[in-house]
């Protein structure tokens, strides 16, 4: 990848920190720095998050229905246009496979932009509602307007993705945006803030793009007076620092945090078709996804024919350099995740039993790679059954009944997905219908799609992105009587 001069995006400007520092971005499939970007301060911050302010309160922006589409419609071409400028950059800062770039790290990042778009054409703001039924005749109108400034907070893992997730929901809303990506993948930040600047019609304001390594700056983000709305992707200890920092100003919040997500195959299904999928899942992108069904639940009595088909379906499993087009996974994000996730591979090994995998790569000289990893014989109960690993970890559990399978899934403080198998799709309607999750996925169908609501229960988060319910997360509703 061709370094080039980054900057980002305030008040209609592109922009270098205002003291001028910056900060490295690290490949994590080979440690090296491939480029540095601004390291915004308290200063920057604060213009942004005014500018914002400024933008929503004193331009049309926000009543402008045509006006957002036009602009959302210009930002989806540009970044069709590019797609093969920022494939690369995507791949060099994320470690993602190349292949996951043409589904969900971009091509269909892009493509989802469109569900806001097309919705913009058919979303009722305003309805009327029936004369009241006492006191003077009154007419009344229920009304969803913008929430107003928003800050957006992203994750390292699918960052083009879910930038683009946040911000076209909250502009298509008509709100105003002050966008943080996560320190580990900036590119995806600034990238968009060119684009933005130099070939899209968003006023000086809208949309504001702020690099950074400091915490303190997303603090701001939370805390602000002049924030109304904060929408976070991350961890739920993250999440809950949001929720804190949020409430002095009541501000409204929308979480997607973390998952501990069961696939549950039932004894009528088949282990050999639905195994492999699994684990093929939990290694795409070494397991850095929310979502991913990280815990596998067989019957008791399958419990070795699924761990003989799940480590073979890991042995055959295609890894390594995210740039090779046939390779499933690539590295982990960073050596600090690096460590975290060898300490679940070490807690596995002394709750209960690796079955292959648990260890660091020695296949590559530098890049922070973890080999595929199952663990089991360890309780329902125990850590690496109950907390986020955010590696290619899959814990194979057995259950005794369907109300033991249902209890064991249930049995975190998470809510975010899941899946069910059988042959008998009404009995797996019924096990799915008793998941404590917000999606779940039943004999391999896909709920993954930008139509879709997406979010969890339970310390998984709160509100949803995409479907209608995304947008409206970016909505206040107002009711006007009239005579």
């Amino acid at each position: 990848m061709t370094e080039t001069t980054h900057h980002m995006l305030i008040d209609g400007e592109l922009v270098a920190a205002s003291d001028g520092a910056v900060f490295d971005n690290i490949n994590p499939a080979t440690e090296e720095v491939i480029g540095s970007v601004p390291n915004a301060d308290s200063n920057d911050v604060e213009r942004a998050i005014l500018a914002a302010r400024r933008a929503f309160d004193t331009t049309n922006w926000s009543t402008d229905t045509a006006l957002r589409q036009e602009c959302l419609s210009q930002l989806q071409e540009i970044l069709r246009k590019n797609l093969e400028m920022l494939r690369p950059a995507v791949v060099a800062e994320t470690g993602t496979p190349v292949l996951l770039t043409r589904m969900t790290q971009l091509d269909v990042a892009v493509e989802s932009v469109g569900h806001y778009i097309d919705l913009l054409d058919t979303y009722s703001f305003e309805r009327p509602m029936p004369a009241g039924p006492h006191g003077p005749a009154s007419q009344r109108v229920i009304r969803r307007e913008a929430a107003g400034v928003v800050s957006a907070i992203t994750p390292w893992n699918y960052p083009l993705y879910l930038n683009l997730c946040k911000m076209s929901a909250a502009l298509a809303a008509g709100c105003t945006v002050v966008l943080k990506p996560a320190p580990d993948t900036p590119f995806s930040g600034t990238m968009l803030a060119e684009l933005i600047a130099e070939h899209t019609a968003f006023p000086p304001g809208v949309i504001n793009i702020l690099t950074t390594d400091q915490t303190s700056v997303a603090e701001a983000m939370v805390t602000h007076p002049a924030v109304d709305a904060v929408t976070f992707t991350g961890s739920t200890e993250t999440g809950r620092r949001i929720m804190a920092g949020a409430a002095p100003t009541v501000k409204r919040v929308t979480l997607e945090l973390g998952g501990k997500s069961a696939a549950i195959v039932l004894d009528d299904a088949d282990l050999k078709q639905v195994v492999p999928g699994i684990v093929g899942a939990i290694c795409s992108h070494a397991g850095q996804g929310c979502a991913l069904n990280s815990r596998l639940l067989v019957p008791r009595s399958q419990l070795g024919a699924a761990l003989e088909i799940a480590k073979a379906a890991m042995a055959a499993m295609p890894w390594g350099d995210p740039q090779d087009p046939a390779n499933l996974m690539g590295p982990l994000i960073s050596e600090r995740q690096l460590e975290r996730v060898l300490g679940y591979f070490e807690l596995g090994a002394s709750e209960g039993r690796i079955v292959t995998g648990g260890r660091r790569s020695d296949r590559f000289e530098r890049g922070f790679f973890v080999e595929p990893t199952i663990i089991t014989d360890v309780a329902p109960e125990a850590r690496v059954a109950q907390e986020e690993i955010f590696g290619p970890a899959l814990v194979v559990l057995p259950y005794d009944d369907e109300d033991d399978a249902v209890r064991i899934a249930n049995g975190t403080i998470f809510g975010l997905s899941g899946a069910v198998f059988s042959r008998d799709i009404e009995r797996a309607m019924a096990v799915a219908r008793r998941l404590r999750t917000g999606t779940v996925g039943v004999n391999g169908a896909q709920w993954f799609h930008a139509s879709t609501p997406f979010g969890g229960y339970k310390q998984s988060g709160l509100g949803r992105e995409w479907g209608t319910e995304g947008l409206e997360d970016f909505l206040e509703l107002k009711a006007i009587a009239y005579p």
